[in-house]
């Protein structure tokens, strides 16, 4: 992996991975991180059960992939998660 980030935006990385509605590609157009990448981030920066964890969650979502997500979704998250 070749790709450096500094600390702010390896948080920003590591939270658009949780997010259940953020696209892997949309972390790789913003950050320039694939998802082979990002794995091994997570791999690296969370703890192992954490990861384990993470892994169930995404693994198969639909949300993650925009090729399996329904053509009408055509926003990265939902209109309740920033609150103003």
């Amino acid at each position: 992996m070749s790709i450096e980030l500094n600390a702010a935006d390896l948080s920003r990385v590591i939270e658009m991975a949780w997010e259940d509605r953020t696209p892997f590609e949309a972390i790789e157009q913003l950050y320039g991180v694939s998802e082979p990448d990002l794995i091994k981030i997570m791999r690296r920066e969370l703890k192992a059960g954490s990861f384990r964890l993470w892994r169930a969650r995404v693994s198969g979502r639909k949300t993650k992939h925009l090729k399996l997500r329904h053509p009408e979704i055509n926003r990265a998250y939902c209109p309740t998660q920033y609150k103003r």
